[in-house]
């Protein structure tokens, strides 16, 4: 079986190219940068150098921001939002009010709750 060549991106170029974007303001190396950070991310060979290559903040940022490769691992890993719960309409609401409404009769105030502990000043 035939080897495969091994991989010209490096972490340390990236970073550099994300340093170089970050204080220069360079677009061309934001994009560079971006490319080879998505082809890491993206395939499962390079899963590893993706991995150490979080661990820059600038790196993090790009992820998040740019690549959001969080919401893959998620999805990957099963991981789910609990499902929306359904908004409720002005008249639905209305209805359960006047339901639950009791006569005011019933309805007794508490009586505030004595202080725990008694007063320094009195």
């Amino acid at each position: 079986m035939a080897r495969t060549p091994p991989s010209r991106l490096s972490s340390g170029k990236i970073l550099r190219e994300l340093r170089a974007a970050a204080k220069k303001g360079d677009r061309a190396s934001l994009t560079l940068a971006v490319d080879q950070m998505r082809t890491l991310a993206l395939s499962p060979r390079y899963w590893e150098k993706y991995l150490g290559l979080l661990r820059s903040p600038l790196a993090r940022l790009v992820d998040l921001l740019v690549i959001k490769q969080g919401d893959r691992i998620a999805h990957q890993k099963g991981w789910r939002l609990p499902p929306p719960r359904p908004s409720r309409s002005r008249d639905g609401a209305r209805a359960r009010r006047k339901a639950k409404a009791a006569p005011r009769e019933s309805r007794r105030r508490r009586d505030p709750a004595p202080p725990a502990q008694p007063s320094l000043f009195d």
